[in-house]
């Protein structure tokens, strides 16, 4: 069984979502195809689709927050990598059984209609990981 299927996005933590947008626009030669407010995480992200792959830009909108605090600590750049999941809950059970910590007990709703949960870095040789769902629109 395949547990985490392909990279479903890479997540970089920015501090002014425009310029970056501006800079990921000239970069990959494509304007982004959504912006979204997470207010639960207290971020605005911007997505890009370059062929396959998603590349996600994180801006704080709360100065307390978790980009906010990212980038007070290791400044801009690569934040996270998500993986896509078919089963989040019984993924988070199987990564708990293999010894990861995991930063949600349960899913939460993220960007891009997905149910998201983390995987501590210290469980994963530094990297945040990132697993998501798609939500189901029909249900």
């Amino acid at each position: 069984m395949e547990h985490l299927k392909h990279i479903e996005h890479i997540g970089i933590a920015v501090k002014d979502l425009q310029a970056a947008e501006d800079i990921y626009t000239r970069l990959l030669g494509v304007a982004p195809y959504k912006r979204e407010e997470v207010a639960s995480e207290g971020v605005v992200t911007s997505f890009f689709r370059s062929g396959p792959n998603k590349i996600e830009l994180l801006e704080s909108s709360d100065p307390e927050g978790p980009i906010a605090r990212a980038i007070a600590k290791r400044g801009e750049g690569i934040h996270h990598i998500a993986f896509a999941v078919d089963d989040i809950r019984a993924e988070m059970d199987r990564l708990r059984t293999e010894g990861f910590t995991l930063l949600n007990e349960e899913p939460k709703r993220g960007a891009d209609n997905k149910l998201v949960c983390f995987v501590h870095p210290k469980s994963a040789n530094g990297v945040l990981v990132e697993l998501c769902q798609e939500i189901d629109r029909s249900a």
